[in-house]
């Protein structure tokens, strides 16, 4: 319920605040009291769209707070939860209005969208009137009160299961038919492509190793073609090795023969014939490491050009070769097995759509009785609010293979207001007044069920009065009895069955004016009732009406 409304510099209204209880609370007041400014800033608070006119003339911005009181397991606290919200305690909306037009919103003292601000209120509050028809415009929210009258909302919410889980099976069998026929499309394409890579055994890294075995052993090429050519210049045919050694041995022969002349250069060249001795083994020795097999060589090439040319043709890296060859493998396992999996597919989704099927024609049969059990009902509360003459019908279209998540019906609200004439849809048959007579009588049936936990009907009895106004009152206080219910009213045998009495007035000069609200005790109330009644002069007949009123409704203060 709505248990307090804060409103501050919103159009006329500076300052106010408002305790809200439950059950039935009127307001009431002259004509141009502010009345419908305290349902605009409500309006506000629920996520109506903001206006920069509604902030009061010479104010920066307008605000507005609406506190409500709600079970733990209401709509509106999984709402919160489902967007990562507190949901602690009662639940709090705040909307603050800038006299330039931006808005921002906050519940329970968190920033949020006013999309979500509008979704909680919707949860929280319905403002009703003569010309007001979001209860009833959309088929929509006729075939939820219809299933909140009978009783079977959990029938429906198995529907919306049996829907979901046919439309997944209907998606799995889709997805999974749609890869089978490419597949099998691409079968020898996959087939010739598996062959060629399983020949071919590419390994992750193989690449890199490949190229680097094949520089190393162009490298050792280059260099073997240098070490061989030092090689003939030190032991070939052309060596001056020899030479050098007989010249050492003639000049050794006759060096006693000049003593002291020659010793330099034999020693010399004894110690030059040994460096090209020890320059020529290890000439050798760096040949024979320098050795490679030019197949190896061969090898390597065509193994690295062979993986490169495979990569080319798949368009990756020679890296992914082989998990291309896993994944086409795994393509053909799919397709080798994809007729038999599509079979178990399609029966499965079959199975889905007649569970589907079963549980929508079930729910449908439980709207029909209960679609009956509403029109009876209403039909109830008519000839009292002076609608004897008129007909209220559930008009229910049934479709088998119209499958929806919320059924197989099309269920929508329809009036006949004469006999004789059309029947058609509430909102196109129906006046205003005759409107707002209807949706209390729909309400009044449907009791707590499908409902806000507050309810808000403005003005819902003007053009009717005596006992028309009479038997709105009565309704309004039985509705009260199971949910919170705000009425703006000028009807006095309205506000004479009201738990809680509120009234609106203006006030200030010419230079500034206020709105203000202020609960009635017993007198007062008797007062308003009274003016009410008689107009801009209270008799004494006037106020003993309103006193008989009151006594006769039993309210106490």
């Amino acid at each position: 319920m709505l248990a307090h409304l804060s409103i501050r510099d919103i159009v006329l209204i500076e300052r106010l605040d408002i305790d809200f209880s439950t059950g039935l609370s009127v307001l009431t007041g002259e004509t141009g009291a502010g009345k419908s400014i305290l349902l605009d800033a409500l309006s506000l608070a629920l996520g109506a769209r903001g206006d920069a006119s509604l902030v009061r003339n010479g104010a920066g911005q307008g605000n507005v707070i609406a506190i409500f009181d709600v079970p733990q397991n209401h709509p509106a606290r999984e709402l919160l939860r489902e967007n990562g919200l507190d949901d602690d305690g009662d639940l709090i909306l705040r909307r603050s209005q800038s006299a330039d037009g931006r808005s921002r919103v906050f519940v329970n003292d968190q920033p949020t969208s006013v999309t979500l601000l509008r979704q909680i209120g919707r949860a929280l509050v319905e403002i009703h009137g003569q010309h007001d028809d979001r209860a009833l415009v959309d088929a929509a929210a006729h075939r939820d009160l219809l299933d909140a009258f009978g009783g079977h909302v959990g029938a429906a919410q198995s529907v919306a299961r049996a829907w979901r889980t046919w439309r997944a099976a209907e998606q799995a069998l889709v997805s999974h038919r749609a890869k089978v026929e490419a597949a099998a499309r691409e079968a020898d394409y996959l087939r010739a492509s598996v062959e060629e890579l399983s020949r071919l055994e590419p390994q992750p890294g193989e690449e890199t190793e490949l190229a680097e075995r094949r520089a190393a052993m162009m490298h050792a090429e280059k260099i073997a073609s240098d070490i061989s050519d030092a090689q003939d210049v030190l032991s070939g045919p052309n060596s001056s090795v020899p030479q050098l050694a007989s010249l050492l041995r003639r000049l050794q022969r006759k060096a006693e023969a000049a003593p002291g002349l020659l010793d330099e250069i034999i020693r010399t060249l004894d110690e030059a014939l040994i460096s090209l001795d020890a320059t020529q083994e290890a000439v050798d020795a760096a040949l024979r490491a320098a050795e490679f097999d030019p197949k190896a060589l061969e090898d390597a090439e065509e193994r690295l050009f062979a993986l490169r040319a495979v990569a080319r043709k798949h368009s990756v890296a020679v890296d992914d070769l082989a998990a291309l060859r896993d994944a086409m493998a795994a393509d053909l396992a799919d397709l080798d097995a994809g007729e038999e999996r599509l079979a178990g597919l399609e029966k499965d989704a079959l199975a889905a759509r007649i569970a589907y099927d079963e549980a929508a024609a079930h729910l449908s049969e439980l709207r029909k009785g209960a679609a009956e059990a509403l029109a009876r009902s209403v039909m109830k509360e008519l000839p009292a609010l002076k609608l004897e003459r008129a007909e209220f019908l559930v008009e229910i279209t049934s479709e088998a293979d119209d499958r929806t998540e919320a059924g197989i019906d099309q269920i929508e609200f329809w009036v006949r207001t004469n006999p004789g004439t059309r029947a058609g849809p509430i909102m196109k048959v129906a006046s205003g007044g005759e409107l707002s007579r209807f949706l209390l009588a729909l309400k009044v049936a449907l009791a707590d069920r499908g409902s806000a936990p507050t309810l808000v009907f403005d003005e819902i009895d003007t053009g009717v009065g005596g006992a028309v106004a009479d038997a709105i009152g009565q309704r309004l206080a039985r509705l009260a009895s199971h949910i919170q219910v705000l009425s703006v009213t000028h009807a006095p045998q309205v506000a004479a069955r009201a738990g809680t009495h509120y009234l609106i007035s203006k006030s200030g000069g010419a230079d500034k004016v206020a709105t203000g609200v202020a609960a009635l005790g017993r007198p007062d109330r008797q007062e308003e009732i009274a003016r009410m009644l008689a107009g801009a002069t209270i008799t004494e007949e006037a106020r003993a009406a309103a006193e008989r009123l009151l006594r006769e409704n039993a309210v106490v203060s």
